[in-house]
């Protein structure tokens, strides 16, 4: 039997992949200002790039709090324990729970 992929299934693939791929590189953009942001101050990176990011740092925790009180019940549809889930969405916010089956 041969695989044979139409052009359309192709596009959906690839499509799903690059979401995928977008998704991880927002999450290590994530990590990085947070990062930066708690070590900046003790860390040799310059001082006009550590308040911004503590910043957006705590703009980001701001939001992800909000998503994580309006999307609680999505949050339960993750495989694992609550708490990472809950953890997750704090770091992550929508790159978490849009993943997350939208029904049981």
């Amino acid at each position: 039997m041969h695989l044979i992929i139409k052009r359309h299934q192709l596009k959906i693939l690839l499509h799903a992949k690059m979401k995928k791929m977008i998704n991880y590189v927002l999450r290590a953009v994530c990590l990085m200002v947070y990062l930066i942001a708690i070590i900046g101050p003790a860390a040799p990176v310059p001082p006009a790039m550590v308040v911004p990011c503590q910043w957006l740092a705590l703009a980001l925790l701001a939001a992800h709090v909000g998503e994580l009180l309006l999307f609680f019940p999505r949050m339960r549809r993750y495989q694992g324990p609550l708490a990472v889930s809950i953890a997750l969405t704090l770091l992550f916010g929508l790159l978490h729970w849009a993943a997350l089956p939208t029904r049981d």
